[in-house]
């Protein structure tokens, strides 16, 4: 069962593209859209994180920190940030495999992959937003700029 709006959204700590942790304890303070996505270098994916990347302005004009979170290993995604040119830390959810993506409800057991969810997180790390999507189900990011933008009235 995923996350719905209101619940406390649940802490990470997972290395990027570079081997670097990120934190979500230590975003707090700013609002933070966590977006899970099956696998780098698919054509869904891809699609939905370059537009997310040609889009980015609707949500650091607003304050808000963008996190991309996979399953895949730290190596592919850093090699699919360069290839897609992607400007937010794309974060892997690897090992403990998916740990990251089940504590938001949004790990597929079967296929060993997060599902396509999203989540705005206030600044006081309670669920603003949350939309899950089936794998082959691209999101539409409307959603996401319509909660942003009630976030920052």
């Amino acid at each position: 069962m995923s996350l719905s709006v209101g619940d406390r959204a649940p802490e990470f700590s997972l290395p990027d593209q570079d081997k670097q942790v990120v934190s979500l304890a230590d975003l707090r303070g700013a609002p933070v859209l966590v977006v899970f996505y099956p696998f780098a270098f698919s054509g869904i994916c891809t699609g939905e994180l370059c537009q997310l990347r040609d889009e980015l302005a609707a949500y650091t004009d607003a304050g808000v920190r963008v996190l991309a979170i996979s399953t895949d290993p730290v190596f592919s995604l850093k090699a699919f940030k360069a290839q897609e040119n992607l400007e937010f830390p794309l974060l892997s959810d690897f090992w403990p495999h998916g740990e990251v993506a089940k504590a938001y409800g949004v790990f597929n057991e079967k296929a060993g992959m997060a599902l396509r969810g999203t989540f705005l997180v206030d600044a006081d790390g309670a669920i603003a937003f949350a939309e899950v999507n089936s794998p082959g189900d691209a999101r539409q990011q409307s959603g996401w700029k319509d909660a942003v933008a009630q976030l920052a009235a």
